[in-house]
């Protein structure tokens, strides 16, 4: 049945293999003929620098979408959390995956004692470092960046108490360890968890093969938090955090959104329900409601913090 060969873009981590090899794998089911094309992102190229101070959003992406806009690949498979809000022109949303777990998770080194104490705990997050300064102001928090395997090396090698990670990261390449504790508390990025397969706009057979992959409630939330992130002008710079779950006993939508200060210190959060005929705007009320309940200022500071 297959008229072309799918060429898949991906970063050559082994995560963003392992999510790549998950989509050629239900193309391959469908009867469609496919191909990996690995490709380096200056996001793991540049491991010393903070992820705000390399253009913001879309540092893990970049080189898929010009390798797809020169027509080097034809989809290129994601973390929809990596993804900026607006897609460059020509490059389209085509599926988004039912998703895996949303919630980070702090693994450890055995012990929690120094929870009632002075930890030091490691993430690239600016959304993780503001929750867990929020909820320990006793503790410092520092830089860690590199994928998945990179980070888990890091916090062995050093003298730090845990470190924060996406549970579905580690669960999808089969590396959770077992000292490790769910961060319940903890409001994930928007669209955590969902992987996300984009193509160029005027590619109607990839576009068509597609559309089989896309999982209808992963769409509505992602969408629903990424809405809420684009409002409050986020990106990657700001510590944003979004949950949109459908409960289909009542056909409603519970949305938790928070912005919090850098340090922790300030938070402002929502949290709705509505019904299901309401999600096309939710994200944006949301966000509005944040806004005028002090965010704007809040925005405003941390954006003059992360330019000093």
């Amino acid at each position: 049945m297959a008229e072309k060969t799918i060429r898949i873009g991906t970063r050559d981590s082994e995560l963003a293999l392992w999510q790549a090899h998950t989509v050629q794998k239900k193309l391959n089911d469908l009867g469609y003929k496919t191909e990996i094309v690995a490709v380096k992102s200056q996001g793991d190229i540049i491991l010393d620098k903070p992820l705000y101070e390399l253009g913001i959003t879309g540092i893990f992406t970049k080189t898929l979408d010009i390798a797809m806009i020169n027509g080097d690949v034809d989809i290129a498979v994601h973390s929809m959390k990596d993804v900026p809000t607006a897609l460059p022109v020509g490059i389209v949303q085509a599926a988004v995956l039912k998703r895996a777990n949303t919630l980070d998770i702090l693994v450890h080194k055995g012990s929690l004692d120094f929870l009632e104490a002075n930890g030091t705990i490691a993430t690239g997050s600016l959304r993780r470092q503001a929750q867990w300064l929020n909820k320990y102001p006793n503790h410092t928090v520092v830089d860690l960046r590199g994928n998945v395997n990179t980070r888990m090396q890091k916090l062995q090698d050093s003298d730090w108490n845990g470190a924060v990670f996406a549970a579905a990261g580690l669960e999808r390449i089969n590396i959770k360890p077992s000292d490790y504790i769910d961060l319940d508390w903890m409001i994930p990025a928007p669209a955590q968890g969902a992987m996300l397969v984009v193509a160029m706009g005027n590619d109607n057979y990839t576009l068509d093969a597609l559309s089989h992959l896309n999982d209808i409630e992963t769409e509505v939330c992602t969408y629903i938090e990424r809405q809420f992130l684009r409002t409050l002008e986020g990106g990657c710079t700001a510590p944003i955090g979004a949950l949109a779950k459908y409960n289909e006993d009542e056909d409603t939508i519970h949305f938790d959104g928070v912005l919090f200060s850098l340090d922790g210190k300030e938070k402002i959060e929502i949290n709705k329900v509505v019904d299901i005929s309401e999600w096309k705007k939710l994200g944006f009320h949301s966000a509005k409601e944040i806004l005028d309940n002090g965010g704007t200022e809040l925005m405003a500071e941390i954006k003059n913090n992360l330019k000093k």
